[in-house]
């Protein structure tokens, strides 16, 4: 998996927002605009609903124990990820949270839809979703904790007083799009029926469908999704102990 970066965290790593998001040149704003609009336009047709040019973090500076940033516009966002090559020019590492739901039974594994405009058909770690405006506090502080419950409750209908605290384990940062995903750990005493049944009950349409994976068949499970499960999932897991190999090199003798 050439190109991921692997940003080492603080269990108490603090996320702020201390920048402004910076003017575009006209032309380079032109093509964001055709890129979004042609994204939304095909999401839409595929029936994964409507997209919403909402604000989103974009890391500026990382570091262990600290992750500082400013709010952009998500059509930015989308832009790049359809267009790698505008990163130069826009320079957005957008930030989204990751959770690895350990349940009795095993992890949450969803799939996403097939029209999904950013990695569409893949299997993820779940819940997960870009850190947004509305966890952002008073004083520049990234709530990410609540923003990963928040996704919890829209995606698989669970409610954060049904699971533990979120703990992060590292960032992954993408080659290419440079969104940089905070996988964190949280825990249910919820069993795999439990868990899917609320995902049917109340969960959005985030996921066509989740499998809870028993944590000894996901070395299985990994292998035979290969490319289709996307890379940072790898790295979650191995830092649980649940895999074997991630994403970050082995270390030396």
């Amino acid at each position: 998996m050439d190109g991921f970066i692997v940003h080492d965290l603080a269990p108490g790593v603090t996320v702020r927002v201390t920048g402004a998001m910076p003017a575009l040149p006209e032309a380079v704003d032109e093509a964001v605009e055709r890129l979004w609009r042609a994204a939304c336009e095909r999401v839409e047709a595929g029936g994964a609903g409507r997209m919403f040019n909402g604000r989103v973090f974009s890391i500026d500076r990382i570091e262990p124990d600290r992750i500082e940033g400013h709010l952009t516009e998500y059509r930015r966002v989308v832009a790049q990820m359809e267009d790698h090559r505008l990163f130069p020019l826009l320079g957005i590492r957008s930030l989204a949270t990751c959770g690895v739901l350990r349940c009795v039974g095993g992890v949450a594994i969803g799939r996403r839809p097939a029209a999904a405009v950013y990695q569409p058909g893949m299997w993820q770690l779940a819940p997960a979703g870009s850190v947004d405006a509305g966890a952002v506090g008073a004083d520049g502080f990234v709530d990410l904790a609540g923003q990963l419950l928040r996704e919890l409750d829209e995606e698989l209908g669970i409610g954060a007083t049904d699971v533990s605290i979120p703990i992060p384990l590292c960032l992954i940062e993408h080659p290419g799009s440079h969104v940089s995903d905070c996988g964190m750990v949280l825990e249910t005493d919820l069993d795999a029926a439990a868990v899917t049944a609320a995902h049917r009950a109340r969960g959005d349409r985030e996921y066509g469908e989740l499998k809870i994976v028993a944590e000894r068949d996901l070395p299985a499970f990994v292998a035979q999704a290969g490319d289709l499960l996307v890379p940072p999932a790898r790295e979650f897991l191995f830092r649980l102990g649940l895999l074997d190999q991630g994403l970050s090199p082995p270390a030396g003798p």
